[in-house]
């Protein structure tokens, strides 16, 4: 039976385009499928959207076809959906869509958009931000598995390192490859202070254990290594928001864990048909995640004892250079 091509949410009529379009080939889940996930999620997903300027990846046709990512809102967009003016890489003004509410996050799934991107900082203090993101990302290329006890045991070195600086760190499963660990941040310091202390406790990181991890950004030069990856912490950088689907085989989701959690978990272990039972019985553990922002200035006080004051110097001055 064909499922209606319009839905309500929020007091907005929505139009849902070809509800019944396979989205995961093979796999019988619909664009209809996508849209319930986000309505679902939507109680636990958008306190995590709010404010900040979102990143889609939208697949018209499916996951099986060809997608694109979409940093600005379309002119077509409905005049209630939230949107921002901010500049481009070129300084040009253009309007990014912030989703603040159901109606907006359900739109935007019945368009195709498959996975939700969030900046690392919000409309608010855009140059300033709450969030410092370490990706910790299976080696890339054939033969990339690493076990998922190593990516574990990855994770929990983040934390315990991230702990040591003053922060409250805090994990999430990407439902792709790795996990993500995320500390919130007081917006005491810009952009390139945060990317510059994310780079500098990720490089005392794999120095301490070469031959598994590194921060090398070339998958060729990874050498079937864990990559410590820091690059959301950019101003027009974005990672993956919580419970958002991901456009690959078997629809995993993002889901933020308890750190007890970790020893059971696995990147991709939540997925479009077994998320409802987790909320069904487990709050959200990134609700209180504002409560826990910290300074980053102390951190870099802390680390630079840590690494020794000639590697301290060492990085001063490469920021002083970059300041220029």
């Amino acid at each position: 039976m064909a499922r209606p091509e319009y839905t309500e949410a929020g007091g907005r009529r929505i139009k849902v385009p070809h509800p019944d379009k396979e989205m995961y080939p093979g796999e019988g889940i619909t664009a209809a499928d996508v849209l319930d996930h986000y309505r679902a999620v939507a109680p636990v997903m958008l306190p995590h959207l709010a404010g900040r300027p979102l990143t889609l990846l939208r697949h018209p046709d499916g996951i099986g076809a060809e997608g694109f990512f979409q940093r600005h809102a379309m002119d077509y967009f409905p005049e209630w959906v939230p949107t921002v003016v901010l500049p481009k890489r070129d300084g040009t003004p253009a309007a990014s869509v912030v989703c603040d509410d159901e109606a907006t996050l359900v739109y935007l799934a019945a368009h195709s958009a498959i996975e939700f991107h969030i900046r690392p900082s919000t409309v608010e203090a855009i140059d300033f931000p709450d969030r410092l993101v370490v990706d910790i990302d299976p080696p890339g290329g054939a033969g990339d598995g690493a076990p998922v006890a190593a990516l574990r045991d990855v994770a929990r070195r983040v934390r315990d390192l991230l702990a040591d600086l003053g922060f409250t760190p805090f994990l999430q499963t990407t439902g792709g490859r790795g996990f993500h660990v995320v500390a919130p941040l007081d917006r005491g310091e810009d952009f390139r202070f945060v990317r510059d202390l994310a780079g500098d406790l990720t490089a005392h990181l794999a120095r301490a254990d070469p031959d598994l991890l590194t921060v090398q950004h070339r998958i060729d030069k990874r050498e079937g290594r864990i990559f410590l990856d820091v690059n959301r912490n950019g101003r027009a950088q974005t990672f993956a928001a919580p419970y958002t689907l991901r456009a690959r085989p078997g629809a995993g989701v993002a889901v933020p864990l308890d750190w007890s959690e970790l020893g059971r978990a696995v990147p991709g272990g939540h997925t479009i048909r077994t998320i409802r039972r987790r909320l069904a019985r487990k709050a959200d553990p990134w609700a209180d995640m504002d409560a826990h922002a910290a300074p980053a200035g102390p951190a870099r006080e802390r680390l630079d004892e840590l690494i020794g004051p000639r590697r301290a110097a060492r990085s001063a001055a490469r920021r002083r250079r970059l300041a220029r």
